[in-house]
């Protein structure tokens, strides 16, 4: 490929790699080549056309796929709610949805979703002794929807934001800190599913206020 051509690609999607894009041109300007065989060179050239073929394809179908689940997600009684959540996209929205359902009979309380998701800690203990590690018995794309949506949150959220800056501040990990913050964020979202009632922002703030919350110190 030409060096405008490389060049282009490299850039198209934006951030901090456009910064080395001319290094990653003058590298493969200056590259050498691993064989010279045309015979070699001949079949991988036609291994790279299918396969690029084959992503393409995959991209359109996903694309059909995504602006389907969008269109039923629309006609569902609880999108609003679940669109109402702070960073609750066209793709988190569908997933939270399909995470919690529709039978506000599945869970009892928060603890029971934190449990399933795999976001509660697991304690154990033997002897005098004692440790927490992460959950593994749990269901996984649960589990990645909040941690996933609860990242978003972070810029989204403006107690959620101070929330995770907290935590970091007390030495937790990012990780560590997200998944915390899931912890909490489970609680509102089990309130706001089962009484069928949009998250208000505002609302939840004052609440933090009433209840002279050290966030909002």
């Amino acid at each position: 490929a030409r060096s405008d051509t490389v060049r282009h690609f490299m850039n198209a999607k934006g951030g901090p790699a456009v910064a080395y894009t001319e290094q990653r041109v003058a590298s493969i300007a200056s590259a050498i080549p691993l064989t010279t065989d045309k015979t070699v060179i001949e079949a991988n050239a036609l291994m790279a056309t299918a396969l690029a073929s084959q992503i393409k394809l995959t991209g359109d179908l996903i694309r059909t796929y995504d602006e389907r689940i969008e269109s039923l997600f629309d006609t569902l009684p609880d999108a609003e709610l679940f669109k109402s959540l702070p960073g609750m996209g066209p793709c988190m929205g569908p997933r939270m949805l399909a995470a919690l359902g529709d039978n506000r009979d599945r869970f009892n309380n928060a603890e029971e979703i934190q449990n399933y998701a795999g976001i509660a800690p697991v304690t154990e203990r033997s002897g005098q002794k004692s440790w927490v590690h992460w959950r593994w018995q749990c269901a996984k794309f649960v589990r990645q929807t909040f941690v996933e949506w609860t990242a978003k949150t972070v810029n989204s959220s403006y107690w959620a934001r101070l929330y995770y800056q907290s935590q970091r501040e007390k030495g937790k990990s990012h990780q560590s800190a997200i998944r915390a913050l899931a912890f909490k964020w489970i609680r509102i979202i089990y309130r706001c599913w089962k009484t069928r009632t949009r998250y208000d922002e505002a609302k939840y703030l004052l609440a933090l206020e009433a209840r002279k919350s050290p966030l909002l110190k």
